[in-house]
């Protein structure tokens, strides 16, 4: 692939208007290898080097040596640096040593579980053994499973089968864990935020059934580069764990573009769409014979993307138009497979997805991947980024600005994101509103007792002393018991959401065939009536919600336009945790009540983006309790603003929506995991206050991160609206796509002013 030519030909094009603000050259690394401290079993060793296995990574040899001293270990490199390796040959290790041991390998997806398959088939059919294994997740034919359950020596599942349907059931896999020797927690980033909190309460639950077998399984972990692996794994496995962090694998050359939509309005600073930027690019590249992979960041955005480079495509070449497909979660399995054939023999050349793809699936030799705006961290950007190229082929990626403060911070700063060290992914094993129905799931496995605070943590009894007070737990002598019309918990439990609710959306054209299952905790804002909803690349017009049997109704349309929920909220402050005094501010961490109401929509035209007009909705409010950060601001702002004539509510409303914005710089969240509310006057406080939460009930760590980096978070603030060229304020500094009072008041000067105070620069 020749990187200058194409991007010689891009910059010919009338569209091209110097949206390229930086070029990082990464260049190729050379292979480093390890030694074992003790050799592999000899037919492994034959197996591995007739693969062209060997020699190994020093990060490979490394992770089997510490798994062989029996220490827990995460392995945090690169992608495509050959992490499998490290856990399919200790555990073949063990198994051709021991034929009694057992193994589970957890995978967030189950296509990345038919895909470690697939890599693991090839393995042991080369050792010419008997080694039992096979997937079992929700894909799984019910005719198979007994005999997998019976002699599986490696199982393949995900965390959402080990809690429905493997521990709820655990006498019949009372064989299986006796003897399990291994547990392998694939791309252990991704179990962060609500997720990673549910899947740490069921690593502690499976180590107590382990427990009650017999057994004491070892814990291999593997992901993405993040700024505190060992607190992570510690905290999904309640275990310590080792870290090996420096990667030993080879990396061919990168160009990675960071490219700036235009500006198409001098006077708001207004930017060209970053979807019409991506439909370009990629465009561009897969009508060059590139194999390209685009990112979106939403189900949404992936479909329109998809229909935008389709149409122009058969403009040019129908041909190459039908060598493209969207992919995404949501999705039958079976099309998704299919998707993945396809990319992995080279019959598609271009893919739209979300994040389904980020992760480790071998979908074959990309040669470009675009990513439809900053992902929400680091992390995840360079994952994104590193699904094309492979070991030493060069390979380009192009990271589109959105209008949004984080974005245009890196557009601004890219040495910020080269330079800067991964983000922390936080989890929060012991928020009562996630240990709590675990612990109610562990009871309908084993009747708990007191000396399994020992795998749920130090808020175990407190924790049971609220279920007891609900009246879903009885305190017997020995044991604490179920309540008695509690049944199967875990179905109640969905462990990668904050609700156990859900709606149906079903297409009433077709006599009402389900499209899709949508979680409660979103579902008003995506399929209220009136909304518009992509499915597959096709557009469906909700046209009725029935909020009493939790369906939406949808039939096909074609509009030129998508919709935009409006929403109001509420806060008030429960509990106060913990206060300190930075620059002479009072900044506070406590437990906050959010109330949500989403009030209407908007509708905007597709790919301009413009308002074509706004509906009423009358929907109920959505009430939960949360962690959250708010400080107080200076008394004499108020004085200040109105001898300057500026708008002090503004000016809280702008820092609010900027602070919120920059937030995912220092802890690994996406920018929907956070809410905010500001006012001039708050009941609770009698100040002005500036409030940043969790946007789960419970939390998850996101605000405690920001109250311990406040001061960081200030300056970072002050500088993206310092930096932008705009002068009263605009979607790259201030403004907000979410939020629900249409972006009014906002005042970017009175934002900087409190922002200067803040950080203790006198005015």
């Amino acid at each position: 692939m020749d990187i200058q030519a194409f991007l010689n030909h891009l910059k010919t094009l009338s569209q091209y208007e110097e949206q390229i603000v930086h070029t990082e050259h990464i260049s190729p690394t050379r292979a480093i290898h390890g030694e074992l401290d003790t050799p592999l079993h000899p037919s492994l060793m034959a197996a591995s080097e007739k693969l062209g296995l060997l020699p190994l990574y020093w990060h490979q040899a490394a992770a089997i040596n510490t798994v062989k001293t029996d220490k827990n270990v995460i392995v945090t490199t690169a992608s495509a640096s050959g992490k499998t390796l490290c856990y399919n040959l200790s555990v073949l290790d063990e198994m051709l040593k021991h034929k009694e041991s057992r193994a589970l390998y957890l995978f967030p997806t189950k296509a990345l579980a038919q895909d470690q398959l697939r890599t693991l088939n090839q393995l042991i059919s080369i050792l010419d053994v008997n080694i039992s294994h096979g997937t079992f997740d929700g894909d799984t034919p019910y005719e198979q499973r007994p005999e997998i359950k019976r002699s599986a020596h490696i199982l393949l599942s995900n965390p959402d089968m080990l809690h429905l349907g493997i521990l709820p059931n655990h006498q019949q896999w009372s064989r299986f864990l006796s003897r399990l020797k291994y547990v392998v927690i694939d791309e252990a980033h991704v179990y962060r935020g609500v997720f990673g909190s549910h899947v740490a309460n069921v690593m502690r639950r499976l180590r107590r059934i382990c427990s009650h077998y017999g057994s004491d399984p070892q814990f291999i972990l593997c992901s993405a580069t993040i700024a505190n692996p060992q607190d992570h794994a510690d905290k999904i496995t309640g275990l310590s764990c080792e870290v090996i962090d420096r990667d030993g694998s080879p990396h061919g050359s990168k160009d990675f573009l960071f490219w700036n939509p235009p500006i198409i309005d001098e006077k708001t600073s207004a930017r060209r769409s970053a979807n019409s930027e991506a439909t370009f690019i990629s465009t561009e590249l897969i009508g060059h014979g590139i194999r390209t992979l685009t990112f979106a960041r939403t189900r949404r955005l992936a479909e329109l993307i998809y229909i935008y480079i389709h149409k122009q495509l058969s403009e040019i070449d129908p041909e190459i138009a039908d060598r493209i497909k969207p992919y995404r979660a949501g999705y039958l399995p079976e099309d998704r497979r299919q998707i993945e054939r396809d990319l992995f023999s080279g019959k598609l050349l271009g893919t739209i997805s979300t994040n389904a793809l980020e992760l480790g699936i071998d979908i074959g030799n990309l040669d470009a991947t675009v990513l439809t705006g900053y992902p929400g961290s680091i992390a995840s950007t360079w994952q994104q980024a590193g699904r094309s190229g492979r070991r030493k082929e060069t390979s380009i990626s192009f990271l589109i600005g959105i209008d949004n403060p984080l974005d245009q911070y890196f557009m601004q700063h890219p040495e910020v994101f080269f330079e800067k060290s991964h983000e922390n992914a936080l989890t929060n094993q012991g928020n009562p509103h996630i240990l709590e129905p675990h612990l109610l799931c562990a009871a309908w496995e084993l009747p708990l007792k007191a000396r399994d605070s020992r795998f749920f943590g130090k808020r175990f009894e407190e924790a049971i002393d609220g279920l007891i007070a609900a009246d879903k737990m009885r305190k017997r002598p020995r044991a604490w018991h179920l309540a008695p019309d509690i049944d199967y918990p875990a179905q109640d439990v969905s462990i990668r959401s904050s609700s156990s609710d859900h709606y149906v959306l079903v297409d009433a054209s077709e006599d009402y065939e389900l499209l899709e299952i949508i979680d409660a905790a979103t579902a008003f804002f995506q399929i209220h009536t009136g909304a518009i909803y992509l499915h597959q690349g096709d557009t469906y017009l909700i046209t009725k919600l029935d909020l009493e049997n939790r369906t939406a109704y949808a039939v096909p349309t074609e509009v030129p336009y998508y919709t935009q929920p409006k929403d109001l909220t509420d806060i008030s402050v429960k509990n106060t945790l913990i206060n300190k005094h930075v620059n002479g501010v009072d900044v506070f961490l406590g437990e906050v009540e959010v109330t949500t109401q989403v009030l209407g929509f908007k509708k905007k035209r597709i790919l301009s983006e413009d308002l074509i007009g706004e509906e009423p909705l009358d929907l109920p409010e959505q009430v939960f309790t949360t962690i959250g950060l708010w400080f107080d601001l200076p008394s004499e702002m108020v004085v200040k603003h109105a001898q300057k004539g500026l708008d002090y509510a503004g000016g809280l409303h702008a820092t609010e929506h900027a602070a919120i914005a920059l937030l995912p710089l220092f802890a690994l969240c996406d920018r929907n995991d956070i809410g905010g509310v500001s006012t001039t006057l708050h009941p609770d406080t009698g100040k002005p206050q500036i409030f940043i939460y969790d946007a789960y009930p419970g939390g998850i760590g996101i605000a405690e991160k920001g109250y311990e980096l406040i001061d960081q978070l200030w300056e970072a603030t002050l500088q993206v609206i310092n930096d932008c060229p705009c002068i009263d304020g605009c979607p790259s500094c201030i403004q907000s796509p979410k939020c629900g009072n249409n972006n009014q008041p906002l005042d970017k000067r009175a934002a900087q002013m409190i922002l200067k105070s803040l950080i203790g620069i006198s005015l």
